[in-house]
């Protein structure tokens, strides 16, 4: 039997739900009902990543990737939309695993709206983002969720891994072949000046390029993985330690792919948070402190279920 005070933690916990961890009438986000498991990457699983979106264009096919950010919202690139006032032509594809396969889990909607940042010119001058509003709300399944976003004070420190997922080119100018399968590759956080530093290194056919405070860089310096054309618009989304994924960046350019010295720019979503929860209130935005509430719970769960089976649990 259990000591007064425990008892009294363990129902409070089971009682408020806390036991389960936060409940809240949102969907929750972040957290791939099928499990977790672009260039030098590897075909994801079915369902592994269930916010990705598929962005086509009339007759072009696959353009860019987005993500889920609520029933009825996709988070993307600007310069996926280069005229957001005209998307009739835009077709997105959501619960899609194949480009040019059979997805029976799948669903499509039209174009509603594309919000972008008022002053966006081009990718490399900032402000690359796109909030794309489906004519057809979707309804959540094990293959269709939300991916959670962060908050403005929610920094992702350089060497943080994360992934990049898309249907993008798998090396420079090489298309995905056969079914086209969803790819997925782990590259790293690098941190602004790290990354202005690789950019800053000249090569016989580079342009300059300042990495802004809105961006913020993955990949590796000697190159070989990174995200590719048609990859643009796509999620980099990083753990959180406690099973849930945050979307840290949106494919934005690079010079080339997977080059030395040239890791992939990703517009920073933490940047516009204020753009996102003024348009799509719906759409989770999670802080340091939902983070580290999140882990001492579950901490504190499992110290509770320790003593209920007579383990001994550390950390």
């Amino acid at each position: 039997m259990l000591p007064s005070g425990m008892q009294m933690l363990f129902f409070g916990l089971v009682a408020t739900g806390l036991w389960l961890m936060p409940s809240c009438k949102a969907q929750v986000c972040g957290r791939p009902p099928l499990g977790n498991r672009i260039v030098g990457g590897t075909d994801a699983r079915d369902g592994a990543w269930p916010w990705q979106v598929d962005i086509q264009m009339g007759t072009n096919g696959h353009v860019c990737g987005g993500s889920l950010i609520s029933r009825e919202w996709v988070l993307s690139a600007a310069h996926c939309f280069p005229k957001p006032s005209d998307v009739s032509s835009y077709h997105l594809y959501m619960g899609r695993y194949q480009l040019n396969g059979i997805n029976k889990f799948e669903v499509s909607s039209q174009v509603k709206s594309v919000v972008v940042p008022d002053g966006y010119s081009m990718p490399q001058a900032g402000r690359d983002v796109a909030l794309v509003q489906l004519s057809t709300p979707v309804s959540w399944t094990d293959r269709i969720q939300p991916v959670c976003l962060p908050d403005s004070e929610l920094q992702f420190n350089g060497g943080t891994q994360c992934y990049v997922t898309g249907w993008g080119d798998v090396q420079e100018g090489v298309p995905l072949s056969g079914v086209g399968t969803l790819r997925e590759v782990g590259v790293p956080i690098i941190d602004q000046a790290s990354c202005n530093t690789m950019y800053a290194i000249q090569s016989s056919n580079s342009e300059k390029v300042e990495i802004l405070s809105d961006m913020i860089c993955a990949g590796y310096q000697e190159g070989g993985k990174d995200s590719c054309q048609g990859d643009s618009g796509g999620p980099l989304v990083c753990p959180v330690g406690n099973g849930t994924w945050i979307q840290a960046g949106i494919v934005s350019f690079g010079l080339g792919c997977a080059q030395q010295n040239r890791p992939g720019v990703y517009a920073k979503v933490s940047s516009f948070a204020k753009l996102i929860r003024s348009t799509v209130p719906e759409a989770q935005l999670l802080g340091q402190a939902w983070i580290c509430g999140a882990e001492n719970l579950l901490v504190l769960s499992l110290s509770v279920a320790s003593v209920l089976l007579g383990t001994h649990w550390t950390c």
